[in-house]
């Protein structure tokens, strides 16, 4: 279901749109990717699936779910994954850690001048890559015995983001500096440059405090025993999406 359809997605695709009631009639089964802060869009897609009688459904959540206390924006998430949870049918929750084409957030910066700003300094992450999310999600929403499940999604490898840009510099064969973020502001603009809403804005400073603390890096073996084999390493997708980059520097 998609706002605007496209000649290149290979399904059938219905107009469909979050922000009011929808019909999800003959829909038995529904992966739900909810944009933004707020429960508005999940509100209005569970009380859908209740009519519709939906049987199987699939919510990317996030790992912020399982900070403790949990932050803000794990509190979004948590807060729809309970309205999820009430509307029927047994739920299976995917909480992904980041999303390793968050890296193409570097891009402004690297093709002005060459380096990477960082926000989080010792702390480590591991990335994932969002094809090995679409991998699990096929798995689960095909698959019986994931109902009532929370699988935690992570790439293998915890580093710092020093180090990830050293292994994206290597793959696109140029080297890139690491400035430290000298404030919370600067912060938000590197990651919403056009701007964010005061709440979305504390969200993102709390998020990457916590990050910068963390210098061990939330790991789990959910990928490989759902799809079968391990998670793509930051390396292999920085490698797959070298000309792309290129093209960008241009």
């Amino acid at each position: 279901m998609v706002r605007s359809p496209r000649d290149d997605l290979p399904a059938e695709q219905l107009i469909g749109d979050l922000d009011g009631p929808l019909d999800l009639r003959g829909v038995g089964t529904v992966f739900l990717l909810v944009p933004g802060t707020g429960l508005e869009h999940t509100g209005n897609f569970v009380s859908a699936a209740r009519t519709a009688g939906v049987r199987r459904i699939v919510y990317l959540s996030s790992y912020a779910v399982l900070g403790d206390p949990v932050p803000a924006m794990g509190r979004w998430h948590h807060a729809r994954e309970q309205l999820i949870a009430a509307a029927g049918p047994a739920p299976t929750f995917l909480r992904p850690t980041g999303f390793m084409t968050n890296a193409f957030d570097w891009l402004p910066t690297i093709r002005s001048g060459g380096y990477v700003l960082d926000p989080i300094g010792p702390g480590r992450a591991a990335p994932i890559d969002p094809a090995d999310i679409a991998a699990a999600a096929a798995v689960v929403l095909t698959e019986d015995g994931h109902e009532n499940q929370q699988y935690t999604l992570t790439g293998p490898d915890a580093s710092t983001l020093a180090e990830q840009v050293a292994i994206l510099g290597a793959a696109i064969g140029r080297t890139l500096d690491v400035r430290p973020i000298a404030t919370p502001e600067e912060a938000v603009r590197f990651r919403y440059p056009d701007g964010a809403s005061p709440e979305l804005a504390a969200a993102i400073v709390e998020g990457l405090t916590r990050m910068r603390a963390d210098t061990t890096g939330l790991r789990t073996d959910d990928v490989r025993e759902l799809i079968g084999r391990a998670p793509s390493t930051f390396g292999d997708w920085c490698e797959r999406n070298a000309a792309a980059f290129g093209d960008l520097l241009k």
